[in-house]
């Protein structure tokens, strides 16, 4: 399926993100503390709330970014301690990074152009929100190339032939 813009906030983010059992595994370069509806109480809270919530309820994340988060987003994290120190939630930097994807309780897959941020996933207005396209599969062979790259990056199999790690701030192996 073939989201644009809004699209992949009401259609993956509403539907699928936040409804994760098992887990959710995110790549993104850029990462901002973005904003969404709860599903539990229909207040627009932060992505990072979601996360502690989905952590508590025994579900697993990873997160994948190219960059450190701007100011905001860390005093943001530090709200939710369950993010520090469960082993259910594990955040890695790669300044290598570009891929946007995510993979849900290994069902379904989205890849596209944008980040996690609120205008690159549809969540901010529209005349402040990014143009953005992703495609969504429930293919299982999709979702199995997904989650294969995936592992790949956070088990630092590309950090070993990186030329770029001399300067990485954080090398994952």
């Amino acid at each position: 399926m073939l989201l644009f813009s809004e699209q992949i906030y009401a259609e993956f983010v509403e539907k699928e993100l936040v409804r994760a059992s098992k887990f959710v595994w995110i790549s993104t370069a850029d990462i901002k503390s973005t904003f969404i509806r709860s599903p539990d109480s229909g207040k627009f809270v932060s992505i990072l709330e979601i996360f502690a919530i989905l952590v508590r309820k025994g579900v697993e994340i990873r997160l994948v970014h190219a960059k450190e988060p701007g100011p905001f987003f860390r005093k943001e994290f530090d709200r939710f301690p369950e993010l520090m120190d469960s082993d259910r939630f594990e955040r890695y930097l790669c300044p290598r990074n570009h891929s946007k994807c995510i993979i849900v309780d290994g069902k379904v897959g989205l890849i596209g152009s944008g980040n996690l941020t609120g205008a690159g996933i549809g969540a901010k207005s529209p005349q402040k929100r990014n143009f953005e396209v992703a495609w969504v599969s429930r293919d299982p062979a999709f979702i199995a190339q997904l989650m294969e790259f995936m592992d790949e990056l956070v088990l630092g199999n590309f950090c070993q032939r990186c030329e770029l790690r001399s300067v990485c701030p954080d090398p994952i192996a």
